[in-house]
This record gives C-alpha cells, sequence and structure tokens, in this order.
C-alpha cells in the first residue's frame, strides 16, 4: 500500500485559508468524508478534537497532523490541505501552521494502514519535501511529489536546496575550531504517543535525522499503535551511552534499569531534538532504577508537574479501571431489583426473592463489591508504580469493610502509594545482591502492614464517622435542600462535559452507591444526558443559529445524550463557549435538580435510557431530562445568533 492509496485528489484542498483550529478541523474533516472515509463524520471529528484537547497536533515547523483512531471510520484515509500564508494551531514551537495532513484510522484491530501513515510522518520532517507541498499549484502536482518521495526520486528545487544545505550545515556543526570527537557508543531512543500514527514516528525520525547530521550511532524504537517495532535489544541497551524515553504513554521501562535515562514528551523528540541529544551526550541524565516498579528517572524541570495535576491523574488511573467493575456490577443488581417480585413479608431479601434475580444480584454484587479495592490499589500504583497495586488493594479493602467507603478508600489508594514510595527510599542503599527482595518481600510486607495499622487506627474511624454523618444528613434533608444539591451535581456534568469538573460530580456519584445513596448518581446522570440532547433539540428546532455541518452532526447527539455520552456535545461546546457551556450548565442543573424534587434513584452508574427500567419514578426521571434538554435548547436558541450560510 502506498500513501496516495490513502490520499486521494478529492481530499486534498490548497491555498486553503480556515479562520482557525476548529475550522481547520472542520474542512479537514469534509475533505475526508469526501474521499468516502468516514461512516460517522460526527463521530470522527468529535475524536480528532478529543485528541486535540490532550494536546495539540500542530507539530511546529509549519507541520500539523490533526488525527484520531475513531469508530466513525469506515476505511483508513488522509486529508491534506496547504495554508501559504500560514494560521494559528497552536503549535508546540508557537509558529503559525502551513501545511496539513489529517489522518483517519478505523478503531479496530486492522492496523496495515499504519505503516504507510508512519512512512508519510517521517517524510513530511524533509523541509524541502515540506516547502514543495506547500507551493504546489495543484492537486495533481502535489500527489506526484509524495509519489517521487516515497520512490526515493524526490529532488529539492536548485533554489531551495543551498538553503537547506547551509542550515543543515550550521545545525551539524558546533560552533567550535576543535573538530568534535568521534562518537561510538549508541544513544537509544524510544518515542510513543496515545495514538501511535503520527507523533510517534516523526519523534523517531527527528532524532534519527539530528543524530545522523551529527555523527552520533543511533536507534529508536516506536511504540505505535501496530506494537513495537525496531525494538531494541538486551545488548544494546547494555552498550548504550544514554536512552532517551520521548513518550506521552506508559513504555516498558524495566529494561533501562541502571542505564541513563531521559523521559520527555514525545512532542520534545520532534522539536528539541538536539537538545535532547546534547543532554544524552554531555553525561548528566539521571540513572535509570526500576527494581521492580521502583521510581522513575527524574524528569527535567520542564516537565515536571504541578500537585494538582498529579493528584488528579493518580486519581483518575484509581476511577478508571474502577468503572468497568462499578458499571458492570451496578447494572446487574439494577436489573435485580428490576425481575425480582416484592414480599412483604421479607422487604429486605428484595432483590434476591427468584432465582434469577438472585443470580443477577450475586454475580453484580461481586463486582461491585471490588470498586473500592480497585480504586485504592490503582491510585497507588499510579504513585508507586507495581509494588503500590497490593498495598493499595488491601488498604481499600479496609476502607470497605469498616464502613469507611468511598472517601477512605480513595484516601488509602493515596497513603499507600506515598507508603511504598517512602520505603523505596528507606531501602534504597540495601546491597545491590538484595534487589530481587524488595519487590516481593520487603514493600509487600511492609507496606501492607503499615498502611494496615495506619487505616484502622488513623483513617477508617473518623472517615467511617464523616462518611455515616454525610449519608444520614442527605437522608434527613428537606426537599429543597436536596434540590439544590441535585442541580449542583447536574449543573457540574455541564460545565467541562468530561473534564476535571464532570468527573468530579461523576466520583460523587458513584461513591454515594456505596454507601447506599442512589438520589445523587440519579441527578448525575439527568445532568450528564442534556447537553447532546440540548445540542440535538436545538439544531432541529432553531436551525438558523447552526451550520449546515453542526445540523447534519447535530442528530448524532439524540442518540448520543440518550446513551449517557455527555461527550457529544463538546465539539458545540468547542465553537461557541460562551453561549453553550452557559446553556447547557442551566438545562443540567434544573434536570439534576428535578430529578431530586422527584424522588428518583438510580443503582446503575451508567447506561442511559437504557436503565430507565430500573430507575425509582422513571416516568418523573425522563420528566425531568426532558424539561432540562428543552430549557438548554430554547436558551441556545435565544442566545445563538444566525449563522450565514
Amino acid at each position: 500500500m502506498r500513501i496516495t492509496d490513502l490520499l486521494k485528489s478529492e481530499s486534498i484542498a490548497l491555498g486553503a485559508q480556515p479562520k482557525d483550529k476548529n475550522d481547520a478541523i472542520a474542512l479537514l474533516t469534509d475533505l475526508m468524508e469526501k474521499g468516502g472515509n468516514l461512516s460517522d463524520k460526527a463521530q470522527y471529528e468529535k475524536d480528532v478534537l478529543a485528541r486535540e484537547a490532550s494536546g495539540t497536533t500542530g507539530l511546529g515547523d509549519g507541520i500539523a497532523t490533526p488525527h484520531a483512531k475513531s469508530a466513525g471510520v469506515k476505511e483508513p484515509g488522509l486529508a491534506a490541505m496547504t495554508v501559504p500564508a500560514g494560521m494559528d494551531f497552536e503549535a508546540m514551537d508557537q509558529k503559525p501552521s502551513r501545511l496539513f495532513f489529517e489522518i483517519a484510522a478505523p478503531a479496530t484491530e486492522a492496523d496495515v494502514h499504519l505503516e504507510v501513515l508512519s512512512k508519510l510522518a517521517t517524510m513530511i520532517m524533509d523541509p524541502d519535501f515540506k516547502e514543495a507541498l506547500i507551493a504546489a499549484k495543484s492537486k495533481e502536482e502535489f500527489l506526484s511529489l509524495i509519489d517521487a518521495k516515497e520512490d526515493g526520486k524526490f529532488e529539492a528545487a536548485k533554489d531551495s536546496a543551498p538553503v537547506a544545505a547551509e542550515a543543515d550545515a550550521k545545525e551539524a556543526a558546533p560552533e567550535t575550531s576543535a573538530a568534535p570527537a568521534k562518537i561510538t557508543k549508541k544513544i537509544l531512543a524510544v518515542t510513543a504517543c496515545p495514538t501511535g500514527i503520527a507523533h510517534t514516528f516523526m519523534a523517531a525520525e527527528s532524532l534519527e535525522q539530528h543524530a545522523k547530521k551529527r555523527g552520533i550511532p543511533f536507534k529508536a524504537e516506536t511504540n505505535g499503535s501496530g506494537g513495537a517495532k525496531n525494538i531494541l535489544t538486551a545488548e544494546e541497551i547494555r552498550d548504550a551511552a544514554c536512552i532517551i524515553v520521548a513518550a506521552d504513554k506508559n513504555v516498558e521501562m524495566a529494561r533501562f534499569d541502571g542505564k541513563p535515562v531521559i523521559q520527555t514528551k514525545v512532542a520534545n523528540g520532534i522539536n528539541k531534538a538536539d537538545e535532547l541529544l546534547d543532554e544524552a551526550l554531555a553525561g548528566t541524565a539521571p540513572i535509570y532504577h526500576h527494581a521492580g516498579g521502583a521510581a522513575k528517572a527524574e524528569e527535567s524541570a520542564a516537565d515536571d508537574e504541578s500537585i494538582t495535576r498529579q493528584i488528579y491523574k493518580h486519581l483518575m488511573n484509581g476511577v478508571s479501571h474502577m468503572l468497568p467493575f462499578v458499571i458492570g456490577g451496578g447494572i446487574l443488581i439494577a436489573l435485580a431489583f428490576l425481575l425480582d417480585t416484592f414480599d412483604p413479608a421479607n422487604p429486605g431479601n428484595f432483590g434476591s426473592n427468584l432465582w434469577y434475580a438472585k443470580t443477577f444480584m450475586d454475580i453484580g454484587g461481586i463486582s461491585f463489591g471490588f470498586m473500592l479495592p480497585v480504586l485504592a490499589g490503582f491510585i497507588a500504583m499510579s504513585i508507586a508504580d507495581r509494588p503500590g497495586l497490593a498495598v493499595g488493594f488491601v488498604g481499600g479493602a479496609l476502607a470497605s469493610s469498616s464502613g469507611a467507603g468511598f472517601l477512605g478508600a480513595l484516601i488509602a489508594g493515596f497513603v499507600a502509594g506515598y507508603v511504598v514510595n517512602a520505603l523505596k527510599k528507606v531501602f534504597a542503599d540495601l546491597p545491590h545482591s538484595l534487589e530481587g527482595i524488595k519487590p516481593v518481600l520487603l514493600y509487600p510486607l511492609l507496606g501492607v502492614f503499615l498502611v494496615g495499622v495506619i487505616m484502622i487506627f488513623v483513617i477508617n474511624p473518623p472517615v467511617a464517622g464523616i462518611n455515616n454523618w454525610m449519608i444520614e444528613t442527605l437522608k434527613g434533608m428537606d426537599t429543597s435542600s436536596r434540590i439544590l444539591i441535585g442541580a449542583l451535581m447536574g449543573g457540574m456534568m455541564a460545565v467541562d462535559m468530561g473534564g476535571p469538573v464532570n468527573k468530579a460530580a461523576y466520583v460523587v456519584g458513584t461513591g454515594m452507591l456505596v454507601s447506599g445513596e442512589y438520589g445523587i448518581m440519579a441527578a448525575v446522570m439527568a445532568g450528564g444526558m442534556v447537553p447532546p440532547i440540548a445540542i440535538a433539540l436545538a439544531t432541529t428546532f432553531f436551525k438558523s443559529r447552526f451550520t449546515e455541518q453542526q445540523r447534519k452532526s447535530g442528530v448524532v447527539n439524540y442518540i448520543m445524550g440518550l446513551s449517557f455520552i455527555t461527550e457529544g456535545a463538546i465539539p458545540f461546546a468547542a465553537a461557541d463557549p460562551l453561549r453553550v457551556i452557559p446553556s447547557c450548565v442551566i438545562g443540567s442543573a434544573t434536570a439534576g435538580g428535578l430529578s431530586m424534587f422527584f424522588d428518583c434513584t438510580l443503582r446503575a452508574p451508567h447506561g442511559g435510557i437504557f436503565v430507565v427500567p430500573t430507575i425509582g419514578n422513571p416516568l418523573l426521571y425522563l420528566v425531568a431530562i426532558f424539561a432540562g434538554a428543552v430549557l438548554s435548547a430554547l436558551c441556545l436558541g435565544v442566545v445563538k445568533k444566525k449563522v450565514a450560510e
């Protein structure tokens, strides 16, 4: 397969003039659709914007590669656009972007196209080739340049060759009269990004090209979507001068134990290749100590994260691993109540009276019971790597058994992680011959004991008291107070639609399920369903406020909203945040407040319309969601301006 097999003439636009970043992505997605690559344009564009939200694909040096692996893609493809005047795409080097390649990859295991995409990613790192594409006068010339480059027959225009050669010479030669010493030891690298489509290969190519110009022996392993390629061997690692890990996702680090390692962002591999090579050659890179999951090498100060960001990452690591247990178990428990018959003589057995209801209840209960240990275990693992998992698991189980609940398990995860990190420092000076007993004996034995003592005697008593007080307070609240809480939780779900505020509300809702408080979860789900439904209603009934493209994609939000996928509203919020977000918050808060007013309860933490039959007062719950969505849609109809077609 060749690059031009993925890039059709219909998917190329030369001399475009997008207004802003979102407009550029919209234009590229239109081109992708014209090439026949998409089955769900709205879904693909949503996934591209979601990828962009995690980190800009404006790579610098005038290049941008927005991309996504999406269920909205039916076959892999490329779309290309030149913007000779340049535009602000939030590039990593803050310079205007002039050459765009949008990449569409299907969300399947079939990764045959990835080799082609990686080849393109490395080709456009050639500055002469990049400039030739930007200067192309026709689509045919654009495609012929790509074919020539792929066949190794591309030649730079004569007037640009000296400039490029001079720049290369300046970049390759340090400003010194002395000849550089010959470098014999190889520098290794591992590059990886979350999607593994473009940045992974571009970082590897950039590092390799800069190393080649400077005569540095070099090899890069790429951890792309299709798996690791060009894998570093044990012998190469042993003999390496330094290893550069330019990655935005976890890579296998144990093999680098005892070696100088530089850990940085994948973007720095693209834009700061020379600085990384200089650091690798200087011999100042920190020695990486793994010890079965010990501390990572220290990152440079430029890459340090704030304490708040670190805490959020650790928490989300626990929550993301916890949710499958909660969702699977919660929905099975809800089905047990839906299918069972109520026995007035034995009300406490409701959900387990009939054998098939009891089956659902037993399986769901086991799954649900893992919620708190898994939450604490994976928070601890995020902090302390693998040795933290078992210690956090035990801490979460102790929180669960003592009545400390969700809050106790959350604290247990952080305590376990930092206790294990402290133990690593305590045992850092043990003889190397005893390294093997740390992860299998010292960390689990002392970690479990210390966290157990801390949880039993320090954390659980006050937290269990606080937890019980909160539950009793919620149950004893008058109607107006419960409505206020429901409105707050519902409104939070629409503030950033999948971001930290949304996640905070969702975590509170799922946490309350463990404690037997089901009203907050109902308010949270109602609030989360409103934004996409409101967008769909607004694009249906206030068509003049939306472009034709938005009206088409708006219909999909009916399905996303009913399925409790709040993120369906993100493209609309990103395009007009000052009008869309407040309108959605108003409707979501209304839905959450009404859900509490109607005394709706939800035992499942997900499911949308599909679990409504299991909800307490299901018809009134639908009324709450409908009222919130209609109110948000009306607000959008009032505050949004008419658009010119």
